[in-house]
Order: structure tokens, then C-alpha cells, then sequence
């Protein structure tokens, strides 16, 4: 059964789940150095009353070579100890990540409603920092078996001094406690602050040409420069009050262990401690600080983790946008491609029809509308969402997986996405094509010239995005991409929206030629007269409306409204 991880707790319970072995394993290495290392002040304790103070010498070296075995134990212990916890609590955050990123890629979609940059820092640290709660349960097994091991000690030496540890440990570690949900909170508005601010900077640096073209970069500066600020505002806030609560524990660690010390001085001015017992009760009270400073940091970072187990629960329990059918691929028919009174957005009605070998052009008056439409064809809209049907080769697309959508229709989208590596590699998308067919999609996208610019031609290798490429150049490579995947059905948006006039027409006549020639359809949502003069009819959209539909040239002709969108 697949994990509810609807949740911060829940995402915190499976961490500890799914490395129970690492974290028990690692526990009981920790608990054991604790417990060896709360054993130190007890031994030396007895180390002076038994031979020290008696002048014993076989008995002070047997007693020195047991504390060498105490020490070596502890020391152990805790290396592969420690060692277990890091790797429990890396693995897990490893898993986290990887989940992540599946989540963000599953062509379903997803509904947490996070952008790119919020997706981003949550896997750079939420997935990290919710990962902690394994190392928190580590830690506070081994500072309670510590206590225990200390309070032990403290009864057998004298009841009452061991019954105060007992109690006052719990009581200290309640009043630490009370600040929790205050952490928490601060630490989940840091995380989202800085989220936010990631978030803004990865748009930015994404739209950083068109924000300089449009003069636009100092006001954008100036955003970031907001958000930042609130970002560091809110983490300075986070800080103050995890000192705030560092300042407190050590304050009332302080405080309990004097109040042990000065106990155990006065026993022992009563003699009822002799003075191995003393320097043993000083030495577990000065142990103890360390456990209960531990607990102290325990809720510091366990209130990070479930801060940060939260914002990753947003995404890992998000439902999926998209619900598919599971229909498998369903036989060509002479449509491939229909709408039939599709509503969604501006959409109204929307009817049509795509057959095998046919460019059809979209001409919308209102570029939302083109937008809708391209959403709708690309699978991004729930079915809830539309009315109408949207026909793959005469099965309705609801009914059909994904697999079979899309290895039927292929929308590529105007903002063109191109990775790092070669471009060999973007253009055949991680599938094995033969050099031939790429280099014809490049001869029929016109993007020859990206290839001849460069010594390494096809295996040019190109930077994250294509940065390395004009922007014209990433829109050819992109539409040779779509042209080389050959789907039965090609939606294209504005393909030609960066390249110059002559390019234009080039691109319109080698798109036009190799679809048909393949006997595929083509969809061309544009308004560019050098695409529409191509297409064998276009349907025109006004008002959610199909209002008018046939060739280009005719339109041209009989439409007043139509020449001037066009030729304007």
C-alpha cells in the first residue's frame, strides 16, 4: 500500500520506516557510547576509593586497564554509531530528492500549486532538513540512555541526589519543549521565504533577455531585492529565537547541574559521600549537561525537519492534476485529431478536426485563447475542467493513458526547453534516432546554420538551456526536436516567433513538406502569414468561437478582420 504523505508527520514516520535498519542499528551503537561514557565519572569514582585512596597498586591497574577498555568501547561506539546515523539520515534524504524530482516530471502533472524555483529548494534542502528526524531519534535514544545510565549511578550512591535527576531532567526538558511550535513556525516561514525567493530569482534569471529588452531589469532588481530582504528578516527572526532557546538551555542546564553539585558538596561535608563518591557525583552532574544540551538540540531540529516535512508533503501528497484513462494505443483512424464543442477558459464550443497529412492552422484573435488551446491539446487541463470531447483517432482522450495521448498527439510548446549535453542528445530527446532523420528535421526546421557554425557540428555541445544558442537557434533546434520525434499529430505555438522573415518561409515550406510527405497531421496555432500560407485550411477564433473556417488565401480575401490580423 502506497505511503498517505499528506503530511509532515507522515513524511517524518516514513523516514524513520524506511531506515529503521540503519536508525536501530545506529541507536544502539550511540545509546552504548552514552551509557560507556556516563560510566567514566562512576569508575574513577571507584578507582579512588579502591585503590587510589587505599594504595592498592595491582587494583589501580587492573582499575586503569578497564578504564582504558571503558574509553575504547565508547570511543568505537560512537564512530559507527554517528557513521550509521549521517548514512540514514543521507540515504533517506537521497530518497526524498529522488522522489521529488519524479514527482515534479510525471506527466500527469501534479496540484501542490509550486512553481519551478519553490520546487527547486525544496529538493536543495526541505528534503534535506526533513531527513534530520532520523538523526533526532539517534540522539535523543542516547541522551535519555545517558540520563538513565547517570540517575542509576546517582540512587546507588545516594537515593535522594538520584531521585532529583530522575525528576528534574523530565521537568527541564518540558520547559525547553515549550518553545517547539514557536521554532517550527519560524523555521517553516523561513524555508518558505527563502523558497519564495529562490523561486523569483529562477524566473528572473529565465526571462532575463526579454526583462533587458523591455528595459525592465531594474525593477525586476529591485524585487528581488525586496523578497531577499524579507527573506533575511524572517531568517534573523528564526535565529534570534533558536538562541533564544540555545540561551535557555544552557541557562537552566546550568542551573540544575549546580544544584547537583552543590547537593552532592554538602553531603560529603556531612559525610555521607566519601570522596570517590563525590568526585563521581560531580562528574555524572557534569555529564548530564551534555545529554540535556542534546535534548535541547534535538527540538531544535526536530522542529526544522517537520517545518521542512511539510513543505515536502505539499508536493509528495499532491494529487495528481491530470487523471488518465487506461485505454492502450488505439488504431489510426482517418481523424486523428478532433474537438468536438470543447469549452475551457475563453473556449466555447470549439470544433476541430485534424486528418491524417493535413496542416491546419488556428488563428485566435485573443492569444489567450490560443493558449487555452494549446493547454487543452498538451494534457495540462483536468477533464473536470473542459466540456466537450477531445478525440484521439476516435477515442475520446480521457479514456486513453498518456503513453497513448502522447504517442499520438505532441505539443511543442513556444518556450522552448533545451538541456545541457549535445546536440545530438536534445535532438533526439533520449531515443535512439538515426543520424539521418536528424539531420532532416534539421534541413526542414532551417537550422542547418547551428549545426555548420560549429566545428563539432551535431555533437556541439550546449550549455544549461541552450544559452549558448540565439534565441532564434533554440526555437529551430526545438521545432527539429518535434519534427525528428515524427508524431502522427504535431501542435505547434508560434514556432517561428524569433527567426527573421526568410527563415520564416523556409521553415513553413520544409514543416509543410515533410508532414505531409509522411502522411502526418500538423496543427499551427500562430498568425504568421508565412505558416497559414502552408496549412490546407484554417479555422479562426473569436470569442472562445470557431467563427470562420477555410483556406488561407480565401480568408485573405473574404475577411477583412482575418487580412488585417495577418498581414498587419
Amino acid at each position: 500500500m502506497a505511503d498517505d504523505l499528506t503530511s509532515g508527520g507522515a513524511v517524518l514516520r516514513r523516514a524513520l520506516r524506511r531506515q529503521r535498519g540503519k536508525v536501530l542499528a545506529g541507536t544502539a551503537l550511540l545509546c552504548t557510547h552514552q551509557a560507556a561514557e556516563a560510566l567514566v565519572p562512576v569508575a574513577i569514582g571507584v578507582i579512588i576509593d579502591q585503590a587510589v585512596a587505599t594504595g592498592d597498586v595491582p587494583a589501580l591497574l587492573l582499575s586503569l586497564a578497564g578504564l582504558a577498555v571503558l574509553f575504547t568501547v565508547l570511543a568505537y561506539a560512537y564512530r559507527f554509531g554517528a557513521r550509521l546515523n549521517y548514512a540514514a539520515v543521507e540515504t533517506e534524504a537521497h530518497a526524498v530528492r529522488v522522489e521529488i524530482a519524479t514527482s515534479a516530471l510525471d506527466p500527469r502533472g501534479h496540484r501542490s500549486g509550486m512553481r519551478d524555483g519553490d520546487l527547486l529548494a525544496v529538493t536543495a534542502s526541505d528534503a534535506e532538513l526533513s531527513a534530520l528526524v532520523v538523526r533526532v531519534a539517534g540522539l535523543c535514544a542516547a541522551a535519555v540512555t545517558a540520563i538513565v545510565v547517570a540517575a542509576v549511578a546517582l540512587l546507588v550512591v545516594d537515593v535522594p541526589l538520584g531521585l532529583g535527576v530522575l525528576l528534574g531532567v523530565p521537568v527541564v526538558v518540558i520547559l525547553l519543549q515549550r518553545m517547539a511550535p514557536l521554532l517550527t513556525r519560524r523555521s517553516a516561514s523561513q524555508q518558505e521565504a527563502l523558497a519564495a525567493t529562490t523561486a523569483l530569482a529562477v524566473d528572473l534569471v529565465t526571462g532575463l533577455r526579454v526583462l533587458r529588452g523591455i528595459g525592465a531589469q531594474h525593477h525586476a532588481a529591485r524585487q528581488y531585492a525586496a523578497a531577499s530582504g524579507h527573506a533575511l528578516d524572517v531568517t534573523l527572526r528564526a535565529a534570534t529565537t533558536k538562541g533564544l532557546h540555545l540561551g535557555l538551555t544552557t541557562t537552566v542546564n546550568g542551573l540544575f547541574l549546580a544544584a547537583v553539585a552543590g547537593v552532592a558538596g554538602w553531603l560529603a561535608l556531612q559525610g555521607r559521600l566519601t570522596i570517590g563518591e563525590l568526585v563521581a557525583v560531580v562528574g555524572l552532574a557534569q555529564f548530564v549537561a551534555e545529554p540535556v544540551q542534546t535534548l535541547g538540540y534535538s527540538v531544535q531540529l526536530f522542529a526544522m525537519a517537520r517545518a521542512s516535512a511539510g513543505r515536502v508533503a505539499r508536493i509528495l501528497g499532491a494529487a495528481p492534476l491530470i487523471q488518465p484513462g487506461t485505454g492502450g494505443q488505439p488504431a489510426p483512424s482517418p481523424a486523428r485529431l478532433a474537438l468536438d464543442k470543447v469549452g475551457y477558459a475563453g473556449l466555447d464550443d470549439v470544433c476541430v478536426r485534424v486528418d491524417a497529412g493535413e496542416v491546419v492552422g488556428v488563428l485566435a484573435y485573443d492569444p489567450s485563447e490560443a493558449e487555452a488551446l494549446v493547454a487543452l491539446l498538451a494534457g495540462q487541463v483536468p477533464r473536470e475542467d473542459y466540456r466537450g470531447t477531445v478525440y484521439v483517432d476516435g477515442v475520446p482522450a480521457e479514456d486513453l493513458d498518456i503513453d497513448a495521448v502522447r504517442g499520438t498527439v505532441l505539443v511543442e510548446q513556444h518556450d522552448v526547453a533545451l538541456f545541457e549535453g549535445t546536440l545530438r542528445a536534445n535532438l533526439a530527446a533520449g531515443a535512439t534516432v538515426d543520424d539521418t532523420v536528424l539531420h532532416a528535421a534539421v534541413r526542414a526546421a532551417a537550422a542547418q546554420d547551428v549545426l555548420e557554425a560549429h566545428p563539432h557540428g551535431i555533437d556541439r555541445v550546449l550549455t544549461e538551456r541552450g544559452a549558448n544558442l540565439s534565441g532564434g537557434q533554440r526555437q529551430r533546434i526545438g521545432l527539429a526536436r518535434a519534427l525528428a520525434a515524427d508524431p502522427p499529430v504535431l501542435v505547434l505555438h508560434n514556432p517561428t516567433t524569433a527567426v527573421d522573415a526568410v527563415t520564416e518561409a523556409l521553415i513553413a515550406e520544409g514543416l509543410a513538406g515533410a508532414r505531409t510527405v509522411a502522411g502526418r497531421g500538423t496543427v499551427l496555432v500562430t498568425n504568421s502569414p508565412a505558416l497559414l500560407r502552408v496549412t490546407h485550411r484554417v479555422a479562426v477564433l473569436d470569442r472562445g468561437r470557431v467563427i470562420a473556417e477555410g483556406p488561407h488565401e480565401e480568408l485573405l480575401a473574404s475577411d477583412a478582420r482575418y487580412r488585417e490580423e495577418v498581414l498587419r
